[in-house]
């Protein structure tokens, strides 16, 4: 079940306009300079990664425990993902939600032109 940060990597930048970065000395996912989600290896290891309001509420409040929050989140549309327990479907696709809701305007309307 397990999803290698390389694995997030390499979906993420078939995405327009994503690159590897940086954030906060961590490894990142950006999308025109604009974060989408970063690896903390600072405490538990676990990937930031953007999100709706909404979902993050669904995610955390799930049976899912892949997914969760900190305090230092509170407030922010940044959900926690175990990537030892998450499964790699939703993953994915939760890493294409990020991009549609970073990525400019003009970056997605390209992207569908």
């Amino acid at each position: 079940m397990a999803v290698p940060w390389d694995d997030v990597v390499a979906h993420g930048t078939t995405l327009p306009e994503v690159a590897e970065s940086t954030s906060y000395g961590t490894t990142a996912l950006k999308v025109a300079n604009r974060l989408m989600g970063r690896l903390r290896t600072d405490s538990d290891g676990a990937l930031a990664l953007r999100c709706s309001a909404g979902d993050k509420v669904a995610l955390v409040e799930g049976d899912d425990p892949a997914f969760f929050t900190t305090p230092h989140y509170d407030g922010h549309d940044y959900v926690l993902v175990d990537l030892d327990a998450v499964d790699r479907a939703e993953l994915l696709e939760l890493v294409t939600d990020a991009w549609h809701l970073v990525a400019p305007p003009a970056v997605r309307k390209r992207a569908a032109g």
